[in-house]
């Protein structure tokens, strides 16, 4: 009896202390982090139009986890939407988007600072390089030397190019900026996350490790991203596969951000997205071996935290589509209802 109190009492004591140590991890880590500088985010959902639903569905589902679970500052988080779809008139649930099948609404408190017409290319650049953008709330990436920098893209793209409403963001052009912010000392460390068609060309031939610079795409240089989880009741799909996958994952292993590292998410999101190659370029030493936490956040877990959606690669995969091919998808099944609706007058 003694022996079965002196190994409980042991186990107990062994738990403890591993809670002590994890807490004590998650403080160190957030107060280094602190001292080394501030996490900048500039999110970015560059279409408009109701058949694009998924783009504003993804950013404004990784505004609220940057801010509700992962702590970052809203003053630190950068937001173009064009914000036409919460309140448009084909959606069924007005003020409300989802990011997934009869999932919870992530508009409410989507903060956008940038929207409609000022979602351009040019703003994209001018936010990024600290410089006044008129129109909008004013804010923009104001880094320097000892921060770090989260860029999340999510749209079309095409060789060397990534869309916007009313322009495009040439690799050239991206190419110049990235170079100047590196020879400025702008950032410490920049990751980019970009979901769009054609991806990688933005990045193949352009960064070199010296620049302190990873980007994780959706799709390599030369294909297609994929389209998820279609919502037949609002003729759109809501959520690009890749960009479902590692929110997931980065849902998934919450409060722990800082046990997976850059590198490790890659290589689980890269099996995880199966219609398109997911790529990843530029440093291969120093970021991809950061925890995600040093650009994602780390903040304490709340006491009501929305549970993750989890999504099996069957229920992901089955509605699947070439993002090229959506909007004479979309196209289709409106004249099939149409005709359904006057077949039954």
């Amino acid at each position: 009896m003694r022996g079965s109190i002196l190994v409980l009492c042991t186990c107990l004591l062994f738990t403890a202390q591993c809670f002590y140590i994890d807490e004590w991890l998650t403080e160190n880590k957030e107060e280094a982090l602190k001292e080394g500088g501030n996490i900048w985010v500039l999110i970015v959902a560059g279409s408009n139009g109701w058949y694009n639903y998924r783009h504003q569905s993804d950013i404004s589902h990784l505004y609220h986890i940057l801010t509700k679970k992962h702590g970052i500052p809203p003053e630190f988080i950068v937001n173009m939407q064009y914000n036409d779809i919460a309140y448009n008139e084909n959606n069924p649930h007005p003020g409300i988007i989802i990011n997934a099948l009869h999932g919870e609404d992530v508009y409410e408190g989507n903060m956008i600072d940038y929207m409609g017409r000022t979602v351009t290319a040019t703003n994209f650049l001018k936010i990024l390089k600290g410089h006044h953008v008129s129109g909008g709330s004013g804010k923009v990436i104001n880094s320097k030397s000892n921060d770090v920098v989260f860029i999340n893209f999510a749209d079309h793209g095409g060789p060397g190019l990534l869309a916007f409403p009313d322009d495009e963001l040439h690799v050239a052009d991206l190419t110049r900026i990235l170079k100047e912010l590196h020879e400025a000392r702008k950032y410490k460390q920049m990751l980019w996350y970009v979901e769009a068609c054609y991806a990688g060309s933005m990045f193949a031939d352009s960064l070199t490790a010296d620049m302190n610079i990873t980007a994780h795409t959706a799709a390599n240089a030369d294909e297609s991203s994929y389209a998820c989880v279609l919502d037949e009741d609002m003729d759109v799909y809501l959520g690009d596969c890749w960009s479902l996958n590692w929110m997931n994952n980065t849902e998934q292993i919450f409060p722990r951000l800082y046990s997976e590292t850059v590198g490790q998410q890659y290589d689980i999101v890269k099996k995880m997205t199966t219609e398109s190659h997911a790529s990843i370029y530029g440093d291969m030493q120093v970021i991809y071996n950061e925890p995600i936490s040093t650009f994602l956040g780390h903040g304490p877990k709340p006491a009501t935290a929305t549970p993750p959606v989890t999504l099996t690669a069957e229920e992901m995969y089955k509605t699947s589509i070439q993002t090229p091919d959506i909007m004479l998808d979309y196209l289709r099944r409106k004249r099939a209802k149409t005709d359904d609706e006057n077949e039954a007058q």
